[in-house]
């Protein structure tokens, strides 16, 4: 008898495609109870793009053996970054190139204290997350000298309508970048020697390539990435500024990066998934029934912070990081 070959589908991929079945279903059941399911699946779309921007950016940074735990300082800095350089420039799309440029520097730093200082990158990464938050509320009161600030409509990110409503353009290069950043990593040489600089870095110095030089690029474009989502806050989603604008999306980021093993494009459907969570506890919260039960509406504000706690305590003891991951190579 030929025997039957037997189809080895990972867990992880088969927790994806659960996962997306379960919201076609929620959101078939959603249009029976009246809900409108365009207005969840939108409102998913703008909460996935900045986790996915950052998300993306700490997988490929990961990948070459740096763990950035500060990605909600760096949400929170370039938040206000974004809007001052949206407004001194006068234009959206300025502001969010100054958001992005600030993330590129403060993953600069990041990168020197971890790859040159040999600091401990988690210490260095809380330290971000801390001065972030300080650092906020002391530029609003400096600037603005208030405690919230509300972008104007011309400096804010012009939406471009869709089948499902008006959606900002930067959700789809959020998209295309997780695509790209996918393609490099497993289709080209970048892709080879940040791979190897997490894994086997010996190996990368042996073949004449300078360890410290891919893992600062890593940083630089991680922050990047991080800065255009923290800009995408205040200038394609939101339109204001306050002190906690970002509400811990830093760290549902990072639990991004391990539900999606490091790999960018699982990370872009992690992004979509929690942000689904999201949209529909708020959703669900706008409905008359929710206030029937006192308890309901607390529980759906902690829904889409539990989603993310649950997720990485079922997946971290499952994936292999890279060997060197938040070691310095210290060259023979």
């Amino acid at each position: 008898m030929m025997a039957i070959a037997r189809i080895h589908i990972p867990r992880r991929v088969l927790v994806f495609t659960i996962s997306l079945v379960a919201i076609v279903v929620i959101l078939y059941l959603l249009g029976y109870a009246g809900i409108s399911t365009k207005e969840v699946a939108r409102g998913a779309l703008f909460v996935m793009t900045p986790l996915a921007l950052a998300a993306v950016g700490e997988c490929i940074n990961e990948k070459a053996g740096l763990v950035n735990i500060g990605l909600e300082g760096i949400f929170l800095l370039t938040a206000i970054f974004g809007v001052y350089g949206a407004v001194r420039l006068g234009s959206g799309v300025a502001g969010l190139l100054a958001g992005s440029l600030v993330g590129a520097i403060i993953g600069f730093i990041f990168g020197i204290m971890s790859v040159y200082g040999r600091a401990n990158q988690v210490v260095a990464g809380m330290g971000i997350n801390v001065f972030g938050e300080g650092m906020l509320l002391f530029l609003m009161m400096t600037i603005w000298h208030a405690t919230s600030y509300e972008v104007r409509s011309e400096f804010m990110i012009s939406q471009i309508s869709t089948p499902l409503g008006l959606l900002s353009p930067i959700i789809f290069v959020a998209i295309a970048i997780a695509i790209v950043l996918h393609v490099i990593l497993h289709r080209t040489f970048l892709g080879i020697k940040i791979r190897a600089a997490g894994e086997k870095p010996e190996a990368v110095d042996v073949a004449g390539k300078r360890v410290d030089r891919i893992r600062m690029f890593t940083c630089i474009l991680g922050g990047a990435l991080a800065g255009l989502g923290g800009a995408f806050f205040s200038l394609g989603w939101l339109g204001t500024v306050v002190k906690d604008i970002s509400a811990g999306r830093g760290f549902i980021a990072l639990a991004c990066v391990v539900f999606a093993g490091l790999e960018p494009l699982l990370a872009l459907t992690a992004a979509f998934i929690f942000g689904f969570a999201e949209s529909l506890a708020f959703t669900v919260m706008s409905t008359p029934a929710a206030h029937s039960f006192p308890f309901l509406a607390y529980f759906l504000r902690m829904a889409p912070y539990i989603v993310p706690l649950v997720v990485v305590a079922i997946f971290i003891g499952r994936r292999a990081f890279p060997k060197a991951s938040g070691r310095p190579y210290i060259r023979e």
